[in-house]
């Protein structure tokens, strides 16, 4: 079993055609690298980088890619069979081979089907899950700031104490869900739909973009236990974040 971890050493290994099946590669960084062809069959690659790189015609079947950085990466015929995909990241300009069903796999990236995951305090910063279906989706605690999830289904989700700074949310669907201590701040909210919320105590919308008034006013309209409560990480209280009047209470 090779041991190898140098990513140095790993590329030159491959290239004299040396296997690197079962090795153990956590947290391997093989960004911009050609790996073609590589046999990385049931490698241990948990928290990998491998964003640009060149995996074609790669045998990764059985290997444990968790939490894998797959952004900018050609996958073109690669073998993945087996492969545990599970949080691992991939965005647009990632390259499947051809028929693999990577929106089922596990792994995070536009469209992917991620309905009733638990992602609770996963680190998913800037991440693209633009169209992505979350609904039901265990998020308490994500990570999520700066992250791309325009046009995502998240209704049934649970965000509570989720950072969501910046995150840009236009036309998602936030039916039902779970907001209790999220931290909004900067988050755009243009079409969002913001309907039947299980809770917002504690949740900061300081500097929200595009809530409309209706939007607003409605929330403002909640309960005055979920308004006065504070958010224990920007000290904020939800109606203060909002901007409700006295009188919305």
């Amino acid at each position: 079993m090779n041991q190898t971890n140098s990513p140095a050493d790993i590329i030159q290994a491959i290239k004299e055609g040396k296997s690197q099946a079962y090795a153990n590669l956590i947290g391997a960084d093989l960004s911009d690298t050609n790996l073609k062809g590589a046999n990385l069959k049931g490698a241990d690659l948990r928290g990998a980088d491998f964003r640009g790189a060149n995996l074609s015609g790669a045998d990764l079947q059985d290997a444990y890619l968790h939490r894998v950085q797959f952004q900018g990466c050609n996958l073109t015929d690669a073998k993945l069979e087996g492969a545990k995909l599970q949080v691992a990241m991939y965005d647009r300009a990632t390259i499947w081979p051809e028929g693999y069903n990577y929106r089922n796999s596990g792994a995070v990236g536009p469209k992917a089907n991620l309905s009733g995951a638990f992602l609770n305090t996963a680190n998913l910063r800037e991440a693209d899950l633009t169209g992505a279906n979350l609904r039901g989706a265990y998020l308490s605690g994500a990570d999520l700031t700066g992250a791309n999830l325009e046009g995502a289904a998240l209704s049934g989700a649970n965000l509570q104490g989720a950072f969501l700074t910046g995150a840009y949310l236009r036309n998602a669907r936030l039916i039902n869900v779970e907001l209790q201590g999220a931290d909004l701040r900067g988050a755009d909210l243009t079409g969002a739909s913001l309907e039947q919320l299980q809770s917002i105590a504690g949740a900061d919308f300081t500097l929200v973009q595009g809530l409309s008034h209706e939007t607003r006013a409605m929330l403002c309209g909640l309960s005055s236990k979920d308004l006065s409560t504070w958010n224990s990480f920007t000290r904020t209280n939800t109606a203060q974040s909002l901007g409700c009047s006295a009188e919305n209470g």
